[in-house]
């Protein structure tokens, strides 16, 4: 009779993992467990071995960043309620910058690949409501603005949270943003107004 998987074990594993990966230490298949009161053989039980593992980390990366966005709360605002899911999504990488960069790994398959594009669904579905509001044009493209949006946040995440910039630097998501959604045919004063609130969630960024 197969032996029931704890739920709890393979959350400890990744919780470790992610935990190595952020204080640089290396990761494998005995430092991982060490110290854990679980055997080498539950990486192979959970995980199927250390690439299992590797991709089971990719996905709660996503998982994560998929709560993240969830929490933001829909305003009457919905220029400000995309950028604010900007800013979440930016917050996700800075609170763990080493499971941001796994998330983005290729050479590890997701386990639920529909499951990781939630972070650009998510995006898609403010685009449309923005749109439906009247702030966009109608010839706009929720999908394109959306993957737009989602380059510039992802490039400032990733110039910061593991890259050369300072955390200053994401205040340019300001006038980037805003210069996006004018473009889309939103009215530039109000289109800064409601980029600023929205982007003001974001950990360290002063906005501009």
């Amino acid at each position: 009779m197969a032996r029931t998987k704890d739920p709890v074990v393979r959350s400890q594993l990744l919780d470790r993992a992610a935990y190595m990966l952020r204080q640089r230490q290396p990761v494998t298949l005995r430092t991982l467990v060490a110290g854990t009161g679980v055997s080498t053989m539950a990486v192979y039980t959970y995980f199927g071995g250390m690439d299992g593992l590797w991709k089971a980390l990719r996905q709660e990366g996503f998982s994560r960043l998929a709560a993240k966005l969830a929490a933001v709360s829909m305003t009457s605002d919905p220029v400000r309620d995309l950028a604010a899911l900007g800013a979440a999504y930016v917050s996700n990488a800075l609170e763990s910058p080493d499971l941001y960069r796994v998330m983005f790994d290729a050479s590890f398959e997701l386990e639920d690949a529909d499951a990781a594009d939630e972070a650009l669904h998510c995006l898609v579905r403010g685009a449309g409501r923005a749109k439906a509001a009247g702030r966009f044009r109608d010839d706009v493209d929720p999908l394109e603005l959306a993957t737009q949006s989602w380059t510039i946040g992802h490039g400032l995440a990733s110039l910061v949270a593991t890259g050369p910039l300072p955390h200053e630097a994401l205040a340019h998501a300001v006038p980037m943003l805003t210069a996006l959604f004018v473009g889309a045919g939103d009215d530039p004063g109000r289109c800064h107004r409601s980029v600023k609130r929205g982007w003001g969630k974001t950990p360290a960024a002063t906005t501009s």
